[in-house]
């Protein structure tokens, strides 16, 4: 790269502040005390981001009567629920490509549920007064290079044929370029209702509030330290106090689980973003984006990018960090030179945005499996259950998830329980050296791939036909 153009690029950077955006909120709640005695309940759910929070709001809609506690080791949404990129998705399978590979037979059955879910998600923030900058505008993912152009529209066809096409337009190199301007694009397919825009933070502590307001007894910077059979029912202890419940709902994500057999199966990918500095109209009125929509690219190493509400362009992506070992760890939140080569990606998408200027630049962890999309199961005899492994795409699916951890709590068979996707897990990882080889030799794979026309090479070709493999 040249010298001038790094230049540029670090200048923008000069002022950015190494936090998540949407967390440096003055509005930002106040944290609900800890737990400093023992507690008893009917349902304990475990983790206060999307996961738990779905899973405790619904227990309570479905049975007021239910008694519910939540704990949260920190504060609620101070993780992967409240530094995301905000895109609420409907698909429950990390896309529909991904779904239509893994769950032929069932692609139609989870692409409606995937819809039927984001309208809940959308009712519930209309119902709770959720005041999350919820837009459902829809997303585009769109083509940088010819093959991806070529690929676009032979994907369209195919959804076209499979009737997975309604409310997805393809576009031209001129249309795409109509909806937002950037010289770089070439091609886009437009998934006009399957994705909403929303502020993450706010929708984490919006539902704090509902699940407060219905009766749940929720308790920050109580981390769950350890799990076990007590009588008819469970126990957690935690620093200053201990729980007894009679089911247990684990929303943890990419910290350890408290089931010790459900670790290896998810490993934690480190994905960073930036934020700029509010847009001026002229540059605003440069890119056109009058529809706000969430984008995204067709690389291997995609980008997604979006407007917030208060017109900034929030872009992250590229660089998925796994760390040897898997360990998630604070100072890896922070990652100076995957923000200035992001720096360099946005100037080369949107040139006529030259002396914009990031504010804020964060990065954190997020769970991903073997097969990109959420598993599920239960422990210690049906009293404990857990959802993890969503690898980014948990905005939306958690609420699923928190409907399918409560399925299984109560016994009853579903049209979700009764799920391939819900009754199989993905392939464990296996133990190091071998999970980093493998992953970084993955990730070489597909950036020569996006290098060489999206050629796969035979070890890609190889988790292909295993249904293994490495995705951001």
């Amino acid at each position: 790269m040249a010298p001038s153009a790094m230049n540029q690029w670090t200048r923008s950077l000069s002022d950015v502040q190494p936090v998540p955006y949407w967390l440096d909120d003055p509005g930002r709640p106040r944290p609900e005390p800890a737990l400093t005695t023992s507690e008893t309940c009917d349902l304990l759910v475990v983790g206060g981001g999307y996961s738990g929070l779905w899973t405790a709001l619904i227990a309570k809609e479905r049975d007021p009567q239910r008694d519910v506690v939540l704990v949260e080791g920190r504060e609620v949404g101070w993780a992967a629920s409240g530094r995301n990129g905000g895109f609420c998705a409907a698909s429950l399978t990390h896309g529909l490509p991904n779904g239509l590979t893994r769950w032929p037979d069932e692609i139609h059955t989870l692409q409606e549920m995937g819809e039927g879910n984001l309208d809940e998600i959308e009712a519930a923030v209309a119902r709770y007064s959720l005041d999350c900058d919820f837009e459902r505008t829809g997303e585009i993912d769109v083509a940088t290079e010819p093959y991806q152009a070529r690929e676009l529209r032979e994907w369209h066809e195919e959804m076209s044929r499979r009737g997975l096409a309604e409310g997805v337009e393809f576009l031209d190199a001129d249309a795409v370029r109509e909806q937002v301007n950037s010289p770089t694009f070439q091609a886009g397919l437009w998934d006009r209702r399957g994705v909403a825009m929303l502020n993450p933070a706010k929708l984490a502590w919006g539902l704090k509030r509902a699940c407060v307001e219905l009766g749940v007894r929720v308790y920050e910077n109580t981390p769950a330290l350890t799990l076990k059979l007590y009588g008819p029912g469970m126990a957690v202890r935690t620093p200053y106090g201990r729980i007894r419940a009679r089911r247990v709902a684990l929303g943890t994500n990419i910290f350890p689980n408290l089931v010790r057999r459900v670790r290896s199966y998810t490993v934690p990918v480190y994905d960073y973003a930036l934020m700029t500095e509010p847009l001026t109209p002229d540059q605003l009125a440069s890119i056109g984006w009058k529809n706000r929509q969430g984008l995204g690219d067709s690389a291997n190493q995609f980008h997604y990018f979006r407007l917030s509400a208060d017109h900034r362009i929030l872009w992250g992506g590229y660089d998925a960090i796994y760390p040897y070992g898997g360990r998630v760890r604070a100072e890896y939140d922070d990652r100076p030179e995957t923000y200035a080569k992001l720096a360099g990606h946005f100037f080369t998408c949107f040139p006529q945005l030259e002396g914009v200027r990031f504010s804020h630049a964060w990065g954190g962890a997020i769970d991903t499996c073997s097969r990109f999309s959420a598993f599920f199961g239960t422990a210690h005899q049906s009293k404990v259950a857990y959802a993890a492994g969503y690898t980014g795409l948990g905005v939306g699916a958690t609420r699923f998830g928190a409907e399918v951890m409560l399925d299984l709590l109560s016994g009853e068979r579903t049209k979700r329980t009764e799920l391939d996707m819900v009754r199989k897990k993905p392939l464990p990882f296996p133990p190091e050296p071998f999970a980093w080889t493998g992953i970084a030799l993955t990730k070489w794979s597909l950036a020569r791939a996006d290098a060489q026309g999206g050629r796969r090479n035979l070890w890609l070709r190889t988790m292909d036909r295993l249904g293994l493999g490495f995705d951001s």
